[in-house]
C-alpha cells in the first residue's frame, strides 16, 4: 500500500491564508505564522531605518540599494513563496525589481531573517536552502533575544558564515561593509516607566 500523495501548496493556498498571518510557501509546503513579536518588530523596524538612511538612496551606481520591508518573493520554477523580514537589490539589479505589483520574481542580493523561537528552524533550515539555489549573495540572520548577527556569504554549493557579531558591537558586516553599524541601536529597547 503506497502513501497517498501530498499536494503541493499554491499561490491561493498563500492568498486564502487569514488576514493576520504571514503565509509562505517552501518546496511545496504551506507554512504560516503569527506576525512577530515586539523584539522582533523592534529589531527589523530598527534594522531597516538604518539601512535604508545609509543606503537606499535616489543615487544611482553600484553602491546603491532598493531595500524593502516584507516583500513577498516568487522564485524557482516551481516558485516558492517566500517572505523575507528584510530585502535589498544593489546596484542595476534594483532597476529589475516591478515597481508594481504583488510580488517580485527577482531574487535579492541581501536578504535579512529575524530569527524567533518558532522560525528559527525554517529560516536557518529551509529558507537558507532556498536563498542558496537562488544564488543570494549575503543572509543575515538576526536574534533580537540574544542579540547577534550572523553574517552568510554565497559559496557555490554551501553558504559560509563571515562572522557572529554579538551585543553591543560596532561591525562592518557584508554586504554593507562600508558602514559600521551600532547593533546597541537594533537591540535598544523601549524606555522602561516607573509608578
Amino acid at each position: 500500500m503506497t502513501a497517498p500523495a501530498t499536494r503541493r501548496a499554491t499561490y491561493e493556498d498563500v492568498l486564502n491564508a487569514p488576514e493576520h498571518m504571514i503565509a509562505e510557501i517552501l518546496f511545496g509546503t504551506l507554512y504560516t505564522q503569527a506576525c512577530p513579536a515586539i523584539p522582533h518588530a523592534l529589531a527589523c523596524t530598527r534594522l531597516s531605518a538604518i539601512l535604508g538612511n545609509q543606503f537606499d538612496t535616489d543615487v544611482e551606481g553600484p553602491n546603491s540599494w532598493f531595500l524593502l520591508n516584507k516583500p513577498e518573493l516568487h522564485l524557482g520554477s516551481e516558485p516558492d513563496i517566500i517572505v523575507p523580514d528584510l530585502a535589498g537589490w544593489r546596484g542595476a539589479r534594483a532597476q529589475q525589481v516591478p515597481a508594481e505589483g504583488p510580488w517580485i520574481g527577482v531574487p535579492p542580493d541581501w536578504a535579512c531573517e529575524i530569527i524567533s523561537p518558532s522560525t528559527q528552524a525554517r529560516d536557518r533550515g529551509v529558507k537558507l536552502d532556498i536563498y542558496l539555489r537562488e544564488q543570494v549573495r549575503h543572509v543575515w540572520l538576526v536574534d533580537p533575544i540574544a542579540e547577534t548577527l550572523e553574517v552568510y556569504r554565497h559559496g557555490g554549493a554551501h553558504w559560509i558564515r563571515c562572522a557572529l557579531y554579538a551585543s553591543n558591537a560596532a561591525v562592518h558586516a557584508e554586504p554593507f561593509e562600508s558602514f559600521e553599524l551600532q547593533l546597541a541601536k537594533i537591540w535598544r529597547r523601549p524606555p522602561t516607566t516607573t509608578p
